[in-house]
């Protein structure tokens, strides 16, 4: 196989992920119980809705933040696109940035990034980002970024890091490739967004979709294997594809509209799976703190949402995965208000002895 020489400098830049520390365990943790909290540890829970901010002129923040009205109307079509999948998880766009969760900046000289999953939870300060785009999103490849973007934001992780892709990439060519302009990468970046291999059980399927929005678009030359992609390089087909939908409905199926309720004083079973979801009802017929916990040998994320006109608002969280106890919230909450629980299973040793309780 002649020898292709990619071109000396990129014409497009690429979505550069910030590398974040690992979550860590205590070794007495066994290996099968910390892959399942790293695999399913990034996914929101249902009910949660996603608020989000979009900097813009004359907010406080640096001016190089601020977003023109064409690139801020591409972010909410690509939100909107990916709640129209009929999910269990919604979106809104608040007006300040202190009651975002998702803050997004429009900084042409950080490029195009976003924290994943709930790692987004990290960044406190109302003045941080969790969401940067770098380049116009008024282009197809502007649309087709400010989906990638937000897919990551939703848990998913780069397709082409994908361990069922079987690619073998042509390590020199890539890193010659992406130190050169506009991307100018340095070489752990170079690994972290490109090279390294994501855990199989981190992925979205067991198999390798090429036309994920969250597969880059490669020249020929840098993929060695499959052969057919070494002479025409890897260009997905754009928006999102049939894989991307699929895992989306998997990871958060539609809430249904009657939920089932939580009592005082009674345990109700989870009976989930790996990486499953469930919300409930709650409906405080008194003004009190009240307990709201996990039971059994599990490893959960439980979270506590107030029902608003607007949305769920998230009020309380506790995750306990790791750690040889259950989740455990306790919150002051008002009668004649509605509220929701929502718990997702890391890992149960015993799965139908797992359950949940208010008192």
């Amino acid at each position: 196989m002649a020898r292709i020489i990619p071109p000396a400098g990129p014409a497009r830049r690429y979505c550069s992920q910030p590398i974040q520390r690992p979550r860590e365990f205590d070794p007495a943790v066994s290996a099968n119980r910390a892959s399942a909290i790293i695999t399913f540890g990034k996914k929101w829970v249902n009910g949660t809705d996603l608020t989000y901010y979009c900097f813009k002129p004359g907010d406080s923040g640096p001016a190089s933040w601020q977003g023109e009205d064409g690139d801020l109307e591409a972010v909410r079509t690509a939100f909107q696109k990916w709640f129209s999948l009929g999910i269990g998880i919604s979106f809104r766009e608040v007006a300040r940035p202190a009651d975002a969760t998702v803050r997004i900046g429009f900084d042409p000289g950080d490029g195009s990034w976003s924290l994943v999953g709930r790692d987004v939870l990290q960044a406190r300060d109302p003045g941080e980002r969790t969401m940067n785009f770098g380049w116009p999103l008024t282009t197809p490849y502007g649309r087709d970024t400010a989906l990638h973007e937000i897919g990551h934001t939703l848990g998913l992780e780069h397709e082409h890091q994908n361990p069922f892709a079987g690619i073998v990439w042509d390590e020199e060519a890539v890193r010659s490739y992406f130190r050169g302009p506009p991307n100018n990468w340095g070489d752990a970046q170079i690994a972290h967004n490109i090279l390294d291999k994501i855990p199989v059980k981190s992925v979205k399927g067991s198999e390798w979709d090429p036309d994920s929005v969250m597969e880059y678009e490669f020249e020929p030359g840098l993929v060695k294997e499959p052969a057919e992609y070494y002479q025409a390089g890897i260009k997905p087909a754009g928006g999102l594809s049939a894989l991307d939908q699929a895992w989306m409905r998997d990871s958060y199926p539609r809430t249904p509209a009657q939920l089932p309720l939580l009592e005082v004083a009674t345990s109700q079973k989870l009976a989930l799976g790996k990486g499953e979801t469930r919300v409930f009802a709650f409906n405080p017929d008194r003004t009190r703190t009240y307990q709201i916990g996990t039971f059994g040998t599990s490893d959960t994320v439980l979270v506590l949402f107030e029902v608003t006109p607007a949305g769920n608002v998230q009020i309380a969280g506790d995750d306990d995965g790791g750690e040889d106890r259950n989740a455990l919230i306790s919150m002051r909450l008002q009668a004649g208000r509605n509220y929701q629980v929502g718990i997702r299973l890391y890992h149960a040793d015993l799965p139908d002895e797992t359950s949940v309780m208010v008192w």
